[in-house]
């Protein structure tokens, strides 16, 4: 582990900047989607790009999160589900597959790494392996990719 963790304050010690640096500094980027999306056969963006402003030598933690996922034609197997770089046809980042056949799912995908500093665009994306999916949502069941800042690398 290359994280070098506080050590266990006493009484008396000073806290310093350098050991408050080490503490993550939680959620730093987060987008949501509460509108269903319907009859999704080809990669289809569903959590629209979202920036964030990286710190270099730091993991951050990526995580998409798709409440309800359906079969609109029952020859589906695999739903793929990936987190990519800037926008549909940027770099993927993360991919994970989850089977749903006749069956609903939650989907939830997730991915702890550094970047360079800078401005990082990230979003979200789904498609059907064969057939089409739907991606229920509403007020309660929400969508999401969040960033999280876990901490020095």
């Amino acid at each position: 582990m290359a994280i070098s963790p506080n050590d266990l304050f006493t009484s008396g010690q000073i806290l310093t900047a350098q050991e408050c640096n080490q503490f993550p500094f939680g959620i730093v980027a987060l987008n949501t989607n509460t509108s269903s999306s319907a009859g999704i056969t080809a990669e289809a963006l569903q959590i629209t790009s979202t920036s964030f402003t990286a710190l270099a030598n730091r993991y951050y933690k990526i995580t998409y999160f798709e409440p309800d996922v359906s079969v609109n034609v029952p020859t589906v197997d695999y739903v793929f589900a990936r987190i990519r770089l800037t926008n549909i046809s940027g770099a993927i980042q993360q991919s994970g597959t989850a089977e749903i056949s006749a069956q609903r799912s939650a989907i939830n995908l997730q991915l702890i790494k550094t970047f360079t500093a800078g401005t990082v665009t990230i979003c979200g994306t789904l498609t059907a392996a064969t057939g089409t999916i739907v991606s229920n949502r509403g007020a309660d069941k929400v969508s999401y990719i969040s960033v999280e800042d876990m901490g020095p690398a």
